[in-house]
């Protein structure tokens, strides 16, 4: 082979090699685009604290409707699960024997006050002659002491008409309370009453409706230090439901014993559940509101990892590049966390691509404090306080 040859072969090969590796740089620097990522400046401030518990609804009152006289059911009003309202006519007891007792309470009534009306002539007659000395005054003290006994027996009349009365009134039942009626317990037809006061239905009132929950001694000793409202606010969340239901209340009890088994005092919240959404003996998450005069620095619970080294996040520096950071926390909930160290105001922690972070890349940051920040969740959940 010719030395020109050979020459031109080799210089075909380094000008290959140079043009490959000058593609493959570029490859790389296609393949390592800045990352774009979203962060939130974190500040330390006023933030509204919540707990939150499990418990259990009950209805505010419970009234069982009973006949409280006998006789035969003759009417119903209302149908099974209705609403009623207080006083609402709901049952009606066959009332003849009821009427009729009345009226005899009336006519002896009036027979008693023709036997007055004669002893008290006969007083007005006789007192006279008395004092004149011409009639016995033991027959004058025996027309008094009728007229004081008919006027005794007058009384005890007025008393049986009353009592005749409030006995008819009863043939007519109407709700105690406004509430759901459950389902009659009975019949028309059916004789109630007799010996025994017959449940008929059953009157629940769920507006509004009770949330009971068991904080330990601990978060009750907690909430009774830092509350800053008499009424603490409060609202539950159902859990499971397809729509989800939150409910709005404020805190308005709390035992004053505490349960030996589990360390736990009962509270108690009432809830305003106007259109009936939530059913006594529904398991419910109870919020409750402590206070929001002290400041914290706050972190959206996601964005906090977790190694063998403990708990950290990503930040970015001033020259844009990602940064890992150590932190420890204290209180925590669904919605943030409180950072006891490791962040510190104005540092830009980052909130999105979460999987692709790695410490030293270079990113493209968005600040988007205003729609993901600690603030814009609370209002985003409306956990800001009624009155705040």
């Amino acid at each position: 082979m010719h030395i020109k040859t050979f020459s031109s072969l080799v210089l075909s090969s380094l000008l290959f090699f140079t043009a490959c590796s000058d593609e493959k740089q570029v490859v790389e620097k296609k393949e390592m685009p800045l990352l774009a990522v979203n962060t939130i400046t974190v500040k330390k401030e006023a933030i509204p604290i919540w707990k939150q518990y499990t418990g259990m609804t009950k209805a505010s009152s419970d009234q069982d409707v009973r006949a409280r006289v006998a006789g035969v059911l003759q009417e119903i009003y209302f149908k099974d699960g209705q609403y009623v309202t207080k006083g609402q006519k709901l049952f009606k007891i066959q009332q003849n024997e009821y009427i009729a007792s009345l009226n005899a309470a009336k006519a002896k009534k009036k027979q008693d006050e023709a036997s007055l009306a004669l002893a008290t002539a006969d007083v007005n007659r006789y007192q006279p002659l008395v004092d004149e000395g011409l009639a016995p005054r033991a027959t004058l003290e025996q027309y008094q002491a009728q007229q004081a006994g008919l006027r005794a027996v007058i009384a005890g009349d007025l008393a049986q008409i009353n009592k005749a009365k409030i006995e008819l009134s009863y043939t007519i039942i109407t709700a105690p309370i406004s509430g759901y009626a459950s389902a009659r317990r009975v019949d028309v037809g059916n004789l109630v009453g007799q010996g025994e006061s017959t449940l008929l239905t059953t009157i629940v009132n769920t507006d509004p409706i009770y949330a009971y929950f068991s904080p330990s001694q601990r978060d009750v000793r907690m909430f009774q230090k830092y509350r800053n409202k008499d009424k603490s606010n409060a609202f539950i969340e159902v859990a499971g439901s397809i729509e989800k239901s939150r409910l709005n209340g404020y805190i308005d009890f709390s035992n004053n014993i505490v349960d030996p088994l589990t360390s736990t005092i009962t509270m108690r919240a009432t809830i305003k559940n106007t259109k009936g959404r939530v059913l006594p003996g529904t398991f419910v998450y109870i919020n409750m509101f402590i206070n929001d005069k002290y400041e914290f620095l706050m972190i959206p619970p996601e964005v906090v990892f977790n190694d063998q080294l403990g708990s950290y996040v990503y930040i970015t520096d001033e020259n844009t590049t990602i940064k890992r950071i150590d932190i420890t926390t204290d209180y925590s909930s669904k919605y943030y966390v409180s950072v006891h160290s490791g962040l510190k105001d104005g540092d830009k922690v980052i909130v999105s691509a979460l999987v692709k972070l790695k410490s030293g890349r270079k990113v493209k940051t968005t600040d988007v404090s205003s729609t993901q920040g600690i603030k814009a969740v609370l209002e985003k959940y409306n956990l800001i306080p009624e009155g705040n």
